[in-house]
């Protein structure tokens, strides 16, 4: 089943997000993960949300999602990620 992983981020310091997204989708694309939207400037239709950046992935399946995020080089990267934003990130099941 396809499984989605949604983030939604707030950057507090962009030049190490960039350093972060420089090595972003040769990670993701080693791990056979797609990148389905980016957006820098989402708009909040409802509710009160605080963030910079939407961010929307899909993997094969959990096992996928897991063996990416779990990866040394994901979790090298991701201390970029971590310093540079507040973010919420959502793990959300496909409909198959």
């Amino acid at each position: 089943m396809t499984v989605y992983a949604i983030a939604q981020l707030r950057i507090h310091d962009r030049p190490r997000y960039n350093r972060y997204l420089e090595r972003f989708m040769d990670v993701l694309k080693k791990h056979k993960g797609r990148l389905l939207a980016a957006d820098d400037s989402p708009r909040v239709l409802k509710g009160d949300a605080q963030m910079d950046k939407v961010v929307v992935l899909s993997f094969a399946d959990e096992a996928a999602f897991r063996a990416w995020g779990a990866s040394p080089e994901y979790i090298e990267i991701s201390k970029d990620r971590d310093a540079s934003t507040d973010a919420v990130i959502l793990f959300v099941k496909g409909i198959d």
